[in-house]
């Protein structure tokens, strides 16, 4: 084949990929395949988790890859395409002979494609999901997403993604407001993901205690950085100190009460030792709240106690900052408006697909403390005041996806009402699951919930007298029984060392009947495991 022929075959499929009928065709049927999902998901139609092993799996997705190129890369489309014979003077798909077969043949196989993602994947929108902290996301803010997708809207600098960068800033802007912030007083953006937020913020946070050390390194300062932390803070605030070089064994966990809330006078004791000692605090890290029960920490307790000591304030607030929306819950993060920091995931209590996380700082002029750099060949000289909308300047990211159409798009279709909605119909019903846990003999709640997440355990009556590391395996194996057979979907916890059963009520659309129909499928399953 000459240079000539092979080019106009490429050119051929390249066509056949951009072409905007095919968009639509495989758009129109993925809009119904996916409300038809949708649909029996809500009736509970489908197993929870389609469970297959990993290899199971991966084997079923590496065969229809080379399905693939035995069937399109030299096969049947291959040969339409050419037998298409397009005019050499043709831009158009539609103006290829013989468009309507091929535009058939690439849509129904587009809509197996999609059958096959839909059939093996975990069903976040059945209402007997309640497991991690990952929502049944509102199915519209996908669509906005895809905008973004098909478009390719990406940042960096502000003419790359114009509004995308409008749209997070607009958000921004509103973020601030509901946590209390003055107008124009603080900044933010968004990352991927709350472990990126946490690394940003902290990041942002040693910069500015320690002076040059972006510059000069670690080793250049005479302090011996720590960071002082909620003893059950998420593992990517420990993570964060090994990036930033402060090393985890730097990491000060400090005490907690009996509703497992970091304790205002430990830290006031833990801030004090360490300025004795001659070791610099970069921040404090508080959760609201905290991953493993939920637990809110004494934000305006902990605050005062910052500012007496002139540490960092940083909160976690990736599940609970939502609460800020509501006013039966918003009781839960009062004092949020004096941390320096703020992580916030859209993609958890506002119920936006992943991933959209929100870094936020108190004092705008902290906005480029965390990277110091300049790249001529990104950021126009021309333009200096641009440089205040180009995110590239404020993450880590330099090509960074338009990850908040979504949240955008919500907004603006119901209003904030909706985003209070669901966390109270939510934070409600984790306080309703408390009590039919009170209320069954068989079962133990692990603490009061102040949230939608509830830890507890099942102690089936042969279990009565099994001592506390039985009664843990025990909960493990049982949880791993309900998910494989595709009835609910929980997680499994380590509390004070010992197993239990852990539900995040994230689904909007369960109700009290589906987590009463959760204590009697668990007393099956245990019923089973102990009689095989």
């Amino acid at each position: 084949m000459n240079k000539q022929d092979w080019e106009e075959e490429a050119r051929k499929r390249i066509r056949l990929a951009y072409a905007p009928e095919l968009v639509k065709a495989a758009g129109q049927r993925l809009a119904e395949r996916l409300a038809e999902h949708l649909a029996d998901l809500y009736a509970q139609q489908k197993r929870v988790l389609n469970w297959q092993t990993p290899e199971e799996k991966t084997a079923l997705a590496a065969a229809m890859l080379r399905q693939a190129e035995q069937a399109v890369g030299r096969g049947r489309l291959t040969e339409q395409a050419v037998v298409c014979n397009a005019s050499d003077d043709s831009d158009s798909f539609a103006e290829i002979n013989r468009p309507d077969e091929l535009l058939k043949l690439l849509t129904e196989r587009f809509d197996e494609l999609v059958q096959v993602a839909l059939e093996h994947g975990l069903n976040l929108h059945d209402p007997r999901y309640i497991g991690h902290q990952v929502p049944a996301s509102v199915p519209v803010a996908g669509l906005f997403d895809a905008v973004g997708s098909v478009t390719n809207q990406v940042m960096a600098v502000y003419e790359m993604g114009p509004w995308a960068t409008a749209v997070e800033r607009a958000l921004v802007d509103r973020l601030g407001e509901q946590i209390g912030w003055k107008p124009d007083s603080f900044a933010g953006m968004v990352t991927h993901g709350g472990s990126l937020a946490n690394l940003t913020a902290l990041l942002t946070a040693r910069n500015v205690a320690l002076k040059q050390v972006w510059e000069t390194g670690l080793e250049s300062s005479s302090a011996s950085p720590v960071l002082v932390v909620h003893s059950d803070v998420h593992y990517s605030i420990a993570r964060a100190a090994g990036v930033l070089g402060i090393g985890t064994r730097n990491v000060v966990p400090v005490g907690l009460d009996q509703k497992r809330r970091m304790r205002p006078d430990l830290l006031d004791q833990t801030l004090t030792q360490l300025e004795q000692q001659g070791r610099r605090p970069i921040a404090v890290a508080a959760c609201a709240c905290s991953t493993p029960i939920g637990a809110f920490d004494p934000l305006e307790e902990i605050a005062d106690v910052c500012q007496r000591h002139r540490v960092w304030l940083h909160v976690d607030a990736a599940h609970g900052g939502s609460a800020c929306f509501s006013r039966r819950f918003r009781h839960l993060v009062a004092g949020l408006d004096q941390a320096d920091s703020i992580v916030w995931d859209a993609h958890k209590m506002l119920f936006m697909p992943a991933l959209c996380a929100f870094v936020l700082y108190k004092n705008k002029e902290h906005r480029f403390e965390a990277f110091r750099q300049n790249a001529p060949y990104l950021f126009d000289p021309a333009a200096p005041g641009i440089a205040d909308y180009d995110s590239g300047l404020k993450t880590l990211e330099c090509t960074k996806r338009a990850a908040a159409f979504g949240l955008w798009g919500v907004w603006c279709l119901f209003g904030p009402q909706l985003l209070a909605d669901l966390v109270d119909v939510t934070f409600t019903l984790g306080r309703r699951f408390y009590e039919l846990l009170q209320e069954a003999p068989d079962f133990q709640p692990l603490h009061e919930p102040q949230c939608n997440i509830v830890v507890f355990r099942h102690v089936p009556k042969p279990l009565n007298d099994a001592d506390p590391q039985t009664l843990g395996q025990f909960q493990l194996k049982l949880r791993r029984a309900v998910i494989e057979s595709g009835s609910f979907y929980i997680v499994p916890i380590k509390l004070n060392g010992q197993g239990a059963l852990r539900v995040t009520i994230i689904n909007p659309l369960t109700t009290e009947a589906q987590l009463a129909e959760l204590l009697e499928e668990l007393r099956r399953q245990a019923h089973r495991l102990l009689h095989s």
